[in-house]
């Protein structure tokens, strides 16, 4: 297991590479190319520049996350292929850079969705929130504008305004897409993919959709362990696998998460581990880490992952605003520092007590 933290880039993270060195048991990032836009081919001067700043903190580029998808693909139009072909470019250069895994999502318009991004908590911190029942009264315009205002001033990953500038056109992309045609259009992308995951060693790894629910009427399918069973038996390959995002799927208390990590037999390629707590139906706030601050058990969910043979890189998932920190919401220093702390202790606890010394 590689402890890591999400890291957006010089210009774009709140966040420093020299801070996340010093956080006790953190060895890597998983980083991006932020600047660039769904469908573009990442040039290998971009990707050693970015590996090169990292490693020279002393750090180590453990995965993607992301490589964007391109509408078109979603969608399955007669531009599909042009911008698959740039996507296995992308992915080429990557594994030739010494990158082996992408987190990816297939969601439509919006890769993520809250009504709050600093709702306040009982202890004084502000954290990220969703409540089904504002989203009803909002239009998409109106919930893109509200997301902006609260951002901090940061471009948040998958509001992008320079591709939401657009958005009653990719409404309009998507009139006719339900849950099964988005299916049928990611296996076509998965089986045109795999050949140069397979050449290259690329491990494809999914990110559920967030919150598990259709939002505005958009289908959204990787949300259950039907689902996602599914994905993994539609293209059967070594390569076809998962992010498992305990914040995403834990959105819908009905998602046992221990259970669909035995259930997906080894294809958990990267693990998003936070907590939640649920305030009703399609209503929730993000917490601490700590099982005792939400309603998911995280010993549990990292013991099914040790126990399961995972050996991916985990990072701590969204984090609260604590000590008037300023940065991207979600994507603080000090909350997620606190998170990966708690997971390596959680992690270190499993290790030794299946008989394995060595954490």
């Amino acid at each position: 297991m590689d402890m890591t933290l999400r890291w957006f880039g010089t210009g774009y993270d709140s966040v420093t590479l020299e801070q996340i060195r010093q956080i006790p048991g953190v060895t890597g990032v998983i980083t991006t190319l932020y600047g660039k836009m769904p469908g573009e081919v990442w040039e290998p001067e971009e990707i050693a520049a970015m590996k090169k700043e990292v490693e020279d903190a002393g750090l180590t580029v453990k995965g993607i996350e992301s490589v964007n998808v391109h509408d078109s693909i979603k969608v399955g139009t007669s531009e599909r292929d042009r911008y698959i072909e740039n996507y296995i470019t992308t992915l080429k250069r990557l594994a030739q850079a010494g990158i082996h895994m992408v987190c990816y999502n297939f969601m439509p318009v919006f890769d993520w969705t809250r009504t709050n991004l600093t709702k306040k908590r009982t202890d004084g911190s502000t954290a990220m929130a969703y409540d089904g029942k504002m989203v009803e009264g909002l239009t998409p315009d109106q919930m893109f504008q509200s997301m902006q205002k609260k951002s901090n001033g940061f471009t948040l990953p998958g509001w992008e305004p320079k591709r939401l500038a657009h958005l009653k056109e990719l409404f309009q992309m998507y009139r006719d897409v339900d849950e099964e045609k988005l299916f049928q259009n990611l296996k076509y992308f998965l089986e045109a993919i795999q050949p140069v995951c397979e050449k290259y060693e690329i491990k494809m790894a999914i990110h559920p959709d967030d919150p598990a629910w259709s939002v505005f009427g958009l289908p959204r399918i990787i949300t259950n362990k039907k689902n996602l069973l599914r994905l993994i038996h539609m293209v059967d390959r070594p390569f076809n696998g998962i992010t498992l995002c305990t914040g995403s799927l834990g959105s819908n208390p009905e998602n046992d998460i221990p259970d669909i990590i035995r259930a997906a037999g080894g294809r958990i390629y990267f693990a998003h581990l936070r907590n939640l707590h649920y305030n009703g139906y399609h209503n929730f706030e993000e917490t601490a880490h700590l099982s005792s601050n939400g309603s998911l058990d995280m010993f549990a969910i990292v013991k099914a992952l040790y126990e399961s043979g995972f050996d991916g890189p985990i990072r701590p998932d969204h984090g609260r605003a604590i000590w008037g920190e300023k940065a991207m919401p979600g994507y603080g220093l000090y909350d997620r520092a606190l998170g990966a702390a708690y997971l390596n202790g959680l992690w270190e606890a499993v290790v030794k007590m299946s008989g394995n010394r060595k954490s």
